[in-house]
């Protein structure tokens, strides 16, 4: 069934429950916000399982929706494998960054949403200026607006984690992928 949104509907990618937190709050305030968890990018899939658990946890608390798509991790791995040489923060994760957003982008399109954001910002280990400039290239492909927030700003990240850990939220020790797990680096 195809879920249909009016002008102040806005899709939110997720990457992680913990990170969601400051995002879902500060939109929700002056929109509806439905969720995106790619997820295809987390390795293995009983790391998936926990990070989809905590953030179905955290949709339950906020009263939240959220859409899952399709885990297919082999399909992640076939276009990310290629770099898999590369640093963290290198071109595989330039590449990671643009698959998750893309596909956000197309369920946004699907559900009729006008804005998408990513809670991507909100990591001090993350390359804001690369997220956003993928995200705006991207949002004017698909006719959408993208918005730009840079959510580590004014203590977003150390907020987040004092409201993840008040909620119970499993957090994660790596960014997600099999390669940055090897690296033990988020």
């Amino acid at each position: 069934m195809k879920i249909m949104y009016p002008e102040n509907e806005l899709m939110l990618h997720i990457c992680c429950a913990p990170d969601a937190v400051i995002p879902w709050a500060e939109l929700s305030k002056s929109m509806r916000v439905t969720g995106f968890f790619y997820g295809s990018n987390i390795h293995p899939s009983d790391e998936y399982s926990k990070r989809r658990g905590a953030l179905e946890k955290l949709m339950s608390n906020v009263n939240g929706q959220c859409i899952y798509p399709e885990y297919l991790p082999d399909s992640w791995l076939l276009s990310a494998g290629v770099l898999s040489e590369e640093p963290e923060g290198g071109r595989r994760c330039a590449l990671c960054f643009r698959l998750q957003l893309e596909h956000t982008m197309r369920a946004a399109v699907d559900c009729g949403c006008s804005y998408i954001c990513t809670t991507l910002t909100i990591s001090p280990h993350k390359d804001i200026v690369l997220i956003n400039s993928i995200g705006n290239e991207i949002a004017k492909n698909f006719g959408i607006t993208w918005v730009e927030r840079v959510w580590r700003k004014n203590n977003g990240f150390l907020d987040s984690v004092k409201m993840a850990k008040s909620l119970g939220l499993y957090r994660q020790n790596y960014c997600g992928c099999i390669y940055s797990k090897e690296r033990e680096s988020i």
